[in-house]
């Protein structure tokens, strides 16, 4: 099997057993490519690539200068494609099974206060409807802590605000119930009956929630954008955009003792060990934990 069938088949069974994006597919083709350019001229295989070969491989990723998160991307590509071989039978073996990747340094992300987030919220003009529509947006991004396409996509048919729920539609296409406050909906319903009613949405953006004044659903840098100019209005000094939100958002609930799984489930993470990026922000969560649940934690 040469390379080309092997890497179609794959982007086959990326689009259809795993439902990823165009964007997600096509990333994971690039990455996979950098192993057939250094494979192909030495006359190796898909099939016949072992653990030594893709030792090489990073070898020379490292020694041409590149970084330990790229080389780590480059690895899960492969990762996936010989699990996609497995299941399709076209290898026994995964050579990449007991491959070591390299150490990735642990980047805690940035988070804002509760009081910070008061002060942005409460720094939208609320006098212009767009600044209506961007504090219902903001209070969505921070109650629900979803991601910049989950808000932009968010679809009317997917509130259900009588019972507190919102559907998402995340990564993949998956699809989880999110809860959402009082204080959100309120703002959200603000913006739906006194501004979005007067917009009139262009052809295949009706039931988008939140729309810009041609009827457009808003754009990701759009959004960018707003909480920019928001933040900068409010005084904070630090970097945000609305990934430190979605941050905020979880790392409120763990600081508040809320279970992983729980938070887990909000955000939509695959795994529990991305969620567990928050327990890191707040030492203390580590120890009231074992406080409340290890028998040997005081003395009787």
């Amino acid at each position: 099997m040469t390379w080309n069938t092997a890497i179609t088949g794959f982007r086959g069974w990326l689009k259809l057993e795993r439902s990823l994006s165009a964007h997600t597919v096509e990333a994971y083709l690039r990455d996979l490519g950098k192993l057939q350019a250094f494979l192909e001229p030495i006359d190796v295989g898909p099939l016949a690539v072992n653990r030594q070969h893709l030792e090489s491989f990073l070898v020379g990723l490292g020694e041409a200068g590149i970084g330990a998160r790229t080389q780590a991307r480059w690895l899960s590509a492969v990762r996936t494609f010989y699990r996609y071989l497995l299941l399709e039978d076209l290898v026994t073996e995964d050579p990449s099974a007991l491959l070591d990747g390299p150490k990735l340094p642990r980047k805690l992300p940035d988070t804002l206060s509760p009081e910070d987030m008061q002060r942005i919220l409460t720094a939208v003009d609320l006098s212009s409807p767009e600044g209506v529509r961007n504090r219902a947006m903001m209070e969505t991004l921070y109650a629900c802590g979803l991601r910049v396409s989950e808000l932009t996509e968010l679809g009317l048919s997917h509130c259900f605000f009588d019972m507190g729920f919102l559907r998402v539609i995340g990564k993949g296409d998956k699809e989880r119930l999110v809860p959402i406050g009082e204080e959100a909906i309120r703002h959200i319903q603000l913006y739906l009956d006194n501004i979005r009613v007067h917009v009139t949405p262009k052809s295949g953006e009706e039931d988008k929630v939140f729309l810009n004044r041609r009827g457009s659903r808003l754009s990701r840098v759009m959004v960018f954008k707003i909480v920019k100019e928001t933040v900068l209005r409010a005084g904070i000094a630090k970097r945000v955009s609305p990934h430190t939100f979605r941050h905020s958002f979880a790392t409120h609930l763990v600081e508040g003792g809320a279970d992983l799984r729980a938070v887990q489930e909000m955000l939509g993470h695959a795994s529990i060990t991305t969620t567990e990026i928050y327990t890191h922000l707040d030492r203390t969560y580590l120890r009231s934990t074992m406080a409340q649940f290890h028998p040997r934690w005081n003395a009787s």
